[in-house]
């Protein structure tokens, strides 16, 4: 199948019954006067607002990625995302280049990095709740440099550009074949390019992954490497270069519930003191690396 029959099959999604009326509460969605746009922790869009904001994007929940400020209403989303871009901020330079983020949800960090100013940033994630997310903060945002793209990292090596970065911040664990989507993103680079990656990690020397049937309450995370696993594996992949950039456990600072989400959160996940998950593994701790071709 062509990446265009993809895409229109994607497209399907608005249609259905749950999506349909928010495409529609976006489409018809007024002209607001903003006045700036600060690329700051929240995503802050300044200017003359109304009721009908906070309608829209309370119908849009639950927020996973942000926080955004519209105006007086503050879009208190489960992660404070801003902790993990301004930790690997250091570590990339955007300046003119082609991005990809691919598992983007709703475009929080695809936003941040206008501030490098990018050549262009193209988001991939197959959700359509979340690219109805990025429409509604996009209308106000108005960048013509973010792309926004109804497509999975399977779909990176028929993709019509190629990236001098790629993002890919917790999606491998989702991945019954993690080899695989490294090779995937590895073909969808420029020569040179790079891929800033965040994955769980487990700690210790050994060369192994953890393989829980749930870990977190979540039934779709496949496999937890240790760092020089993960090395291991993009080296398998054929990346030339692995770098760690930082390792960090993730906290209720990071992950919480909010009044912007339904069900539960990151507290929910742990055992009472917080030492382990509700299923006895070890809590979630993330490992950031670059891979180089």
């Amino acid at each position: 199948m062509q990446i265009d029959e993809i895409r229109k099959e994607k497209l399907r999604q608005f249609t259905f019954k749950n999506i349909a009326p928010l495409k529609e509460m976006i489409d018809n969605l007024k002209e607001y006067q903003v006045d700036e746009v600060k690329f700051n922790n929240a995503i802050e869009i300044i200017g003359k607002l109304d009721e009908e904001v906070e309608k829209v994007a309370k119908a849009l929940m639950p927020w996973r990625k942000g926080p955004f400020r519209i105006g007086d209403l503050f879009i208190d989303s489960e992660w404070q995302s801003f902790i993990k871009y301004n930790m690997l901020e250091k570590h990339f330079n955007l300046k003119d280049k082609v991005v990809a983020d691919v598992g983007c949800n709703n475009g929080y960090y695809m936003f941040r990095m206008l501030s490098q100013n990018p050549k262009k940033v193209v988001g991939f994630d197959p959700m359509a709740l979340f690219k109805l997310q990025f429409d509604f903060i996009n209308h106000f945002v108005k960048s013509d440099k973010l792309k926004y793209e109804l497509l999975g990292v399977e779909h990176l090596p028929f993709y019509e550009e190629k990236f001098d970065t790629i993002f890919c911040l917790g999606v491998l664990y989702h991945r019954s074949d993690p080899v695989t989507m490294l090779k995937q993103l590895k073909q969808a680079l420029k020569d040179g390019g790079e891929v800033i990656l965040d994955t769980f990690i487990i700690e210790g020397d050994e060369e192994i992954a953890l393989t829980p049937k749930r870990y977190a309450k979540m039934r779709n995370i496949y496999f937890i490497p240790t760092i020089n696993a993960l090395k291991n594996w993009a080296e398998i992949a054929k990346f030339k270069e692995f770098e760690v950039l930082e390792i960090k456990p993730t906290d209720l600072d990071e992950q919480r519930k909010t009044d912007w989400i339904e069900g539960e959160s990151l507290n929910n996940f742990l055992n009472e003191n917080g030492t382990k998950t509700i299923e006895g593994y070890p809590p979630p701790i993330r490992g950031y690396v670059r891979l180089k071709i």
